[in-house]
């Protein structure tokens, strides 16, 4: 809509009159008042189609009554002759450019007075010269404030920067001002029959999603439905530059296609960005420098450049820069990512850069395996839990290849991911698919093998794991590891899952001879002790249970180990309560909780809040155990398992639910349960450290 003059009780400005309602973002319409307040400069930035321009203009209309002198925006996007920003911005203002005067001159005469807002919309292509007038322009006019939107800073002294992210989506989204809002407001106005409903609510939730919540995006989606249906446009979205274009001419021309917003700032871009950008394409849920440097360095683009350009893709909006507690990452936006990978495709490079992705990622799994057992193990777990989408598409690459050893090789070597990480069942599948593809003895079969065999952990798998038993054999040879090292602990824990721990108990009782090797006689001899701790357990011989219990924790300890660790710890808790001490078993208990959630060890988690249930019962506190037992519940659901061992172990929960419920009384307890079953595992090791006795007393 054509801009006009108005002048209102004194104010005056050529601010236009907003086309259609607008959608939450109070948070930030509340944090650039305030800004405007602290600061003479405001910029706000973000990637195209994020609602930058919308949002300047809604903060501009909110803070008319703050500027006497008038509240005035300048369109920048059709400029494209730097030279004559000041005419335009002496145009917006209603003030003729033919002057005898220095231009700038009669621009400060004309902005001085009384309070006034300048809005700048759209610099990022005339970067320099807007910053050189905003400069000029706030040292020349005392009481000039100014508001401009840009994909990156303008970097001027006493800038501040809002960087603008795109809607929420996701069960975290509020309902006012999410993406899902937006669309369905949208929808409404396009479809006056349209309605949100129970059936539809995934299909909307899922094109908010695929959209990155981008307020542009969403629009011109939901104009779309008046041409087909919400499942059609969901599906229409792999195609997603093609069929979001609007079908009126909009405001701001760049805003007509999405392909148009997004290559906005692809052309403002260096052609090493855009090369940069295009690599990086291949990359799913995220980054770290390292990971770019190796996959994406070639041809004109050095490893030495790669840092200073995700730096100005960063600035540029384009990358986002986020801090993991180890280093930074870096990830984009899925639509900023779908341009990247078209853009790949026409440069022909789509199939070398995912083969060097593919390549990284099998790297990174032998690092991971070498380090894992030893004091680098919570950083490597975080580190492949960051990184597990880029693990799928590595895996997924390596399948696509006609050698199947690729695929094995990964698939095995991630069994410390697969097996200690919570992710069984993922490992299981894909290591199943990389074995259907081969049927030979090589070294990477036989790796895959024993991984497959170490994940196996529900009972129904129990005979198919059993056929595979002499592959462990064979990769103990490779290893240089004796075979009783293996023999020991998965045959043991074999017979202990199947409910036969007496028959376990003889026929693999330890001999007492350590394995020796690297690593890998490193976690055998640490397995072979858990799974014995594990069977005596099963027998009620707590004396015995605590003492390899405790050299476990001397073994892990010699090399910083946390995950056995962290088993060692359980089973102590477990022999602590089985003599009476309750107190000392709820110390080893909590230990263990705290490590196997730090390395993201479901099962254990499931495992060791069972335990703890059982201990605060034993502390007279039936209340707490019972929002623990919710709690575990939950856990042994998300790790896709009942509970661990033999049917007296499986028994314990519905066993241990009849106590409580005599305790308690049937209805309290089913509250209680249900509220541990709500609870988050962070919100769940808060109330299991609630009252935590002194280090002293365990």
């Amino acid at each position: 809509m054509a801009a006009s003059v108005r002048k209102d009780n004194g104010r005056s400005g050529n601010l236009p009159t907003e086309a259609n309602a607008f959608i939450g973002r109070g948070a930030e319409l509340e944090r650039i008042a305030r800004l405007l307040d602290a600061s003479r400069l405001v910029t706000l930035t973000g990637p195209g189609g994020v609602g930058k321009s919308r949002l300047a203009l809604r903060a501009a209309h909110e803070a008319l009554h703050r500027f006497p002198g008038g509240t005035w925006l300048v369109e920048l996007s059709p400029l494209t002759d730097a030279s004559l920003l000041p005419h335009a911005v002496m145009d917006a203002l209603r003030r003729p450019g033919q002057t005898v005067r220095p231009l700038l001159d009669a621009l400060a005469d004309r902005l001085s007075g009384e309070p006034v807002l300048l809005v700048l919309d759209t610099c990022e292509h005339i970067l320099v010269p807007c910053a050189q007038l905003v400069s000029e322009l706030l040292a020349r006019v005392p009481r000039l404030r100014v508001l401009t939107t840009s994909r990156q800073p303008l970097a001027v002294p006493g800038e501040h920067v809002l960087a603008l992210d795109p809607l929420p989506v996701g069960p975290g989204a509020g309902e006012d001002g999410s993406a899902v809002a937006l669309f369905t407001v949208r929808a409404t106005a396009a479809v006056p029959s349209f309605r949100v409903t129970d059936a539809n609510r995934p299909q909307i939730d899922a094109i908010c999603a695929r959209l990155d919540g981008i307020p542009l995006a969403l629009e011109l989606a939901a104009v779309r439905l008046r041409g087909m249906p919400l499942d059609r446009l969901l599906e229409g979205l792999d195609s997603r530059f093609d069929l979001l274009t609007a079908r009126t001419a909009p405001r701001i021309a760049r805003h007509r296609t999405l392909r148009t917003a997004i290559g906005w700032s692809h052309e403002l871009c260096t052609p090493l960005e855009r090369l940069l950008w295009a690599r990086l394409s291949v990359f799913a849920g995220g980054w770290d420098l390292e990971a770019a440097e190796f996959v994406c360095h070639g041809g004109p683009l050095e490893t030495e450049r790669v840092l200073e350009l995700l730096s100005w893709l960063t600035e540029k909006s384009i990358v986002i820069q986020e801090p993991d507690g180890a280093g930074m990452r870096f990830r984009m936006l899925d639509t900023l990512r779908a341009f990247g990978a078209q853009w790949l495709d026409g440069l022909g490079e789509s199939g070398a850069v995912r083969r060097r992705h593919r390549d990284y990622y099998r790297w990174l799994a032998r690092r991971g395996e070498a380090e894992w057992l030893g004091s680098a193990q919570r950083a490597w777990a975080e580190r492949m839990c960051a990184e597990h989408a880029n693990l799928r598409l590595a895996l997924e690459e390596c399948l696509a290849d006609p050698e199947p050893a690729c695929a094995l090789e990964l698939a095995g070597t991630l069994w410390f991911f697969w097996f200690a990480c919570g992710y069984a069942e993922e490992g299981r599948t894909y290591l199943e698919r990389a074995l259907r593809h081969d049927d030979g003895t090589g070294p990477e079969r036989v790796l895959a093998l024993w991984a497959q065999r170490l994940i196996t952990l529900d009972p129904d798998d129990l005979d198919a794991a059993e056929q595979v038993a002499t592959a462990y054999t064979r990769l103990a040879a490779a290893r240089g590891l004796p075979d009783a090292a293996l023999h020991l602990p998965l045959n043991g824990a074999s017979l202990a899952v199947r409910g036969e721990s007496a028959r376990s108990a003889i026929l693999h009782a330890p001999s007492g001879q350590a394995p020796t090797g690297g690593g890998g006689a490193m976690f055998f001899r640490l397995t072979a002790l858990a799974v014995q701790a594990y069977l005596l357990a099963a027998q009620g011989a707590f004396e015995r249970v605590a003492t390899v219990a405790g050299k476990l924790r001397a073994e892990c300890d010699k090399c910083g180990e946390l995950w056995m660790r962290a088993w060692g710890d359980y089973y102590l808790a477990l022999a602590r309560l089985g003599q009476g001490n309750a107190t000392s078993a709820a110390y080893h208990a909590r230990s263990a909780l705290s490590a196997k959630w730090r390395v993201h060890d479901r099962l254990g988690t499931a495992a060791a809040v069972d335990l703890l249930s059982a201990v605060e019962a034993a502390l007279g506190r039936p209340d707490r155990a019972a929002q623990l037992l919710g709690v575990s519940g939950r856990l042994w659901s998300d790790a896709g398992l009942p509970e661990l061992g033999d049917a007296a172990s499986t028994s314990f929960r519905s066993l241990h639910e009849q106590r409580l419920r005599k305790a308690l009384g049937d209805a309290p307890c089913a509250r209680l349960l249900a509220e541990g079953k709500d609870l988050t595992t962070d919100q769940a090791i808060t109330l299991a450290h609630a009252d935590e006795p002194p280090e002293g007393l365990w």
